[in-house]
């Protein structure tokens, strides 16, 4: 049930951030101390969608960067991208987050080095900002393709 829950939350924020943003706190929270993985991966990528705080922003990259250390390679992959999601409005996280994607291009799963290899084109640092009004606009042509 919380997987489906999960899954219907992040599919409808993708377009709404917004309509997280009444249950920051207890998603942060849930975000520590889920086990499931499939909630977990949904968790990194719809937390870097609220506006956090500074110290919000620091507990959610702590807590990407234990989901790193995850099981699952969907969880691990999904939790890269929060971070790349982060760094785009936190530009202290930028050089680390760069540095996390290259070393993932060496030795990440098969999923984590693709992925990285598409936030870090040609393994040059990428202007995260820039990545990510791209991201959005091939997303949002990707739906719109698909209807």
């Amino acid at each position: 049930m919380r997987m489906r829950a999960a899954d219907a939350a992040e599919k409808v924020t993708r377009k709404n951030p917004q309509l997280l943003q009444p249950f920051k706190k207890e998603l942060l929270g849930l975000m520590a101390d889920a086990g499931q993985q499939e909630l977990r991966w949904h968790l990194a990528v719809m937390i870097p969608r609220l506006p956090l705080t500074s110290w919000e922003r620091q507990r959610a990259t702590s807590l990407l960067n234990s989901y790193l250390e995850d099981r699952s390679s969907i969880v691990k992959t999904f939790a890269l991208q929060g971070l790349v999601d982060l760094a785009q409005v936190d530009p202290s996280l930028q050089f680390r987050v760069v540095e996390i994607l290259r070393e993932v291009t060496r030795n990440g799963t098969p999923a984590m080095k693709a992925r990285s290899r598409r936030l870090l084109p040609n393994g040059s640092a990428p202007d995260l900002q820039a990545r990510r009004q791209k991201s959005n606009s091939q997303r949002t042509s990707a739906n719109d393709t698909s209807r």
